[in-house]
């Protein structure tokens, strides 16, 4: 989504400068108008920052604010707000503490800003990839509701869950992939140096070399004298992927097929459906509207498919549906899902079984996690075989012909 630079005058009648993600200019100065501001600029793109020059930025750019120090500066900003301290005391004590310099450097422009007036949420929103969406519009519905500190600590579960279910994700891939490159590099030094070797000395006795070994030298002859037209195959086939799956045909594309993968597939959406009730509970917990609840989850699902049949059911709902039905027609979305969602408007209890949701599929995505790791390991159990089985016929059945060969003699 495109970022707008604006500057604007808040309640106070002080000018505030920040950035924010629309569609359009017209639709930063609604949201301006929004959040009690008068419009007086918005231009595309991102300002550059007033201080710290291009040593500073580039810092910012290498440097990265992890997932638990996020959680940390959440919990300590809700603990100062429930003690009563001053937003700008807040940001001082949390800039003092930090150990990380690009944080520290955000409280200090967060700060600053506050400083001229602006509110906390528009400061975060200034602050260029440090705060998503669902954190910048969370904050401000807090900031609305007279509820900061609560929120805030929602705020904390939803990160931290987050990143719990990323890490056991990873912590499943971990020895999967090691295998893989492992195998890769096994399958490359075989192919490399031990293949023609022994294809040498069969070629020598004149021996008719069999299937196995002639793909293995073809596959030889491909990587160690044509290398340079391969490696530009895979380069030109990695680049025009990589230009694709940036525009939006190409991630709804992507992050389908990835949807559809057995095991995987299941695991992501289950994934998505926890983190689609999870946020969605919290969001009307606070009191924000289901379509900028939708518009928030299109930004921070993390899935392009999902994120477009959101848009579909933003759509439907707009036409005066409630969400459930929308629900059944889209994609993705789950008979439970569906069921829950739709009992939880009757009832009026939407947030509550959105949660109940969200706890269900938390439990699932652990599950699921488990039955990835223990499918990998027979895959990867054959990929090895095949690879050594392979490189076997490819010695060892030459090698057998020549024995028979010299026992004639």
């Amino acid at each position: 989504m495109p970022q707008f630079a604006y500057e604007a005058i808040n309640e106070a009648g002080n000018p505030i400068k920040g950035v924010l993600e629309a569609e359009t200019a017209d639709a930063v100065r609604t949201r301006l108008l929004g959040m009690g501001y008068i419009p007086v600029a918005v231009r595309k793109g991102v300002a550059a920052a007033a201080s710290g020059g291009f040593g500073e930025s580039l810092e910012d750019a290498l440097t990265r604010i992890s997932a638990q120090e996020m959680i940390l500066f959440t919990k300590q900003l809700r603990t100062m707000l429930g003690a009563g301290l001053s937003m700008l005391e807040i940001l001082r004590v949390l800039e003092q503490q930090s150990e990380n310099p690009k944080l520290r450097r955000v409280c200090s422009r967060m700060s600053d800003q506050v400083k001229k007036g602006s509110s906390i949420s528009a400061a975060m929103a200034a602050q260029k990839g440090v705060f998503n969406e669902l954190y910048i519009s969370m904050v401000r519905a807090g900031e609305s509701a007279g509820a900061l500190p609560a929120v805030l600590e929602r705020l904390t579960y939803i990160i931290s869950h987050e990143h719990q279910v990323r890490t056991d994700i990873k912590s499943a891939l971990q020895y999967p992939i090691t295998v893989v490159i492992a195998l890769v590099g096994a399958f490359f030094f075989l192919l490399k140096f031990v293949v023609p070797t022994f294809a040498g000395i069969f070629a020598n006795a004149k021996i008719e070399l069999p299937w196995p070994t002639r793909m293995a030298m073809q596959m030889h002859t491909v990587v160690g004298e044509y290398w340079y037209i391969t490696l530009s195959i895979f380069l030109s086939v990695l680049i025009v992927l990589y230009l694709w799956f940036r525009t939006e045909n190409g991630k709804v594309t992507r992050d389908a097929f990835f949807l559809h993968i057995p095991i995987v597939g299941m695991l992501l959406r289950k994934a998505a459906m926890s983190r689609f009730a999870a946020i969605f509970s919290i969001l009307q917990a606070s009191g924000v509207p289901v379509l900028t609840t939708i518009d928030i989850l299109v930004g921070t699902i993390g899935n392009a498919a999902i994120a477009k049949e959101f848009r579909r059911i933003q759509e439907m709902i707009k036409s005066g549906q409630g969400l459930a039905g929308p629900l059944s027609r889209a994609k993705y979305f789950t008979p439970m899902v569906v069921t829950m969602v739709a009992v939880g408007e009757e009832s009026g209890n939407l947030d509550e079984m959105l949660s109940a949701i969200s706890e269900h599929y938390d439990a699932e995505v652990a599950f699921a996690v488990k039955r990835l790791s223990d499918a990998l390991g027979p895959v990867l159990i054959v990929g090895l075989a095949g690879v050594v089985g392979f490189f076997a016929l490819a010695i060892f059945m030459p090698m057998w012909d020549l024995t028979q060969a010299q026992t004639k003699m």
